[in-house]
């Protein structure tokens, strides 16, 4: 009897171990994921096969749900947004409200958290996440309430009355990250009954607010309301790179070169500028975006924003070339060096100038100057639903807002949704 308690000992440690690597790993693959949604070269078959890893780990957690939910409970004490996405699916799978109040208690414990926990109750089918969202939005809990209208807006549901309602409460009102997410479903869903809530707020002392009152604005059709960003696309801040998407894909192209001439004044903008040139979509800045490619600190984002414009793949058609000698990738390893930020431009091509010179010089009559393109093309209906159909990730996300601008009928499409059943 004495040589069976060990085995069944060390048998029962080996299960536990496994559930706690499942843990680790659907955390890991999460966090992967969370990054390569934004990331220039991948697509929506690409996304669909790492949430099939994912999903593999989390159905791993839900084969014991003591074991599993033992392993979530533990890694919680880590704070870190993957573990709070891990430990969010299976407590909602488990139906069982104390786990469930443990992992949403974690979650809103700080914004890192908080994108693992959202992230979570866009993940599961909607018979398990909408009595939860519709609890979360009737609570007293305005962190509970924002929680329900962060859900909403990554699902793309429409809460109806309840959102009305808490943009007439003077408690809402008041907190400034419930207030600023309603503000912004209200464009994700065309509530065009909500205007009276956005005009209140576009002139409100909150930079948060103000920002997502004129965004849902215009998403509206308040085209007018761009000139509440002209600051924010002229100095670089946290509201930058989403005005600069949105602006100028509103604006004349007339009005467009002109602000971009404006950003021109701060060399601090140059990389602003390049990206919204890439937006404009007017091919009689193409050449400039060439003569940019010889900067080693431009030239991959010159690159991307020259394909954004004309739907030439740098890569497929050979027009990359080999970073130049000296480049370090950022991140480096260097213990010393402080810059620990993800390199946003780190899957991009290096453009060979050259080549691109040249083929311009053969096709560059084949655009009309003033006009503007994405990807090659007129902007179209048909056209933009087939790249987010088929696109990169920042192509997809492009073509979702560019969609959302000239169908009124269509909801903003989340491109950063799981794309697998």
């Amino acid at each position: 009897m004495n040589v069976k308690t060990p085995h069944t000992s060390n048998r029962a440690h080996a299960y536990r171990d496994m559930y706690v690597q499942g843990v680790v790993e659907a955390s890991f693959l999460w966090l992967l994921r969370s990054v390569t949604v934004d990331q220039p070269h991948y697509t929506s078959i690409d996304l669909g096969e790492l949430e099939q890893r994912i999903d593999a780990q989390l159905n791993l957690l839900m084969t014991s749900m003591e074991l599993g939910w033992e392993a979530c409970d533990a890694a919680l004490e880590l704070q870190e947004p993957g573990e709070v996405f891990a430990a969010t699916v299976t407590a909602m799978r488990s139906h069982e409200i104390p786990k469930i109040q443990k992992a949403v208690q974690v979650g809103l414990s700080n914004e890192r958290t908080f994108k693992g926990l959202v992230s979570a109750l866009g993940w599961l089918p909607a018979e398990i996440i909408r009595p939860w969202v519709e609890r979360f939005l009737n609570g007293k809990d305005m962190n509970h309430k924002y929680l329900g209208v962060a859900a909403c807006s990554i699902r793309r549901e429409d809460p109806g009355e309840l959102l009305t309602n808490i943009l007439q409460r003077e408690d809402c009102l008041k907190h400034v990250k419930l207030h600023s997410r309603a503000l912004r479903l209200i464009g994700e869903l065309r509530r065009q009954d909500l205007m009276p809530a956005l005009q209140a707020a576009a002139g409100s002392s909150k930079a948060d607010i103000a920002f997502w009152a004129s965004w849902s604005s215009i998403l509206l059709g308040q085209h007018a309301m761009v000139r509440n960003l002209h600051p924010l696309v002229l100095k670089r801040g946290p509201f930058q790179a989403r005005a600069i998407q949105l602006v100028f894909r509103v604006l004349p192209v007339e009005q467009g070169r002109e602000w971009i001439s404006v950003m021109t004044k701060d060399p601090a903008n140059i990389r602003a500028v390049v990206s919204a040139t890439g937006v404009l979509g007017d091919p009689h800045a193409v050449n400039w975006l060439i003569s940019k490619m010889n900067d080693p600190l431009l030239a991959r984002l010159a690159g991307e924003s020259f394909s954004t414009i004309t739907g030439v793949d740098l890569e497929k058609h050979q027009l990359n070339t080999q970073p130049p000698a000296g480049q370090s990738p950022i991140p480096n390893d260097d213990p010393a060096d402080p810059n620990v930020d993800l390199d946003e431009e780190e899957n991009l091509p290096w453009p060979n100038v050259e080549k691109i010179t040249e083929l311009w010089r053969h096709h560059g009559a084949n655009f009309l100057v003033g006009r503007r393109y994405f990807l090659g093309k007129a902007i179209t209906p048909e056209w933009l639903k087939s790249r987010i159909a088929d696109g990169t990730q920042r192509q997809r996300h492009a073509a979702a807002l560019e969609l959302a601008l000239i169908d009124p009928q269509c909801r903003l499409i989340n491109t950063r949704a799981k794309v697998t059943p």
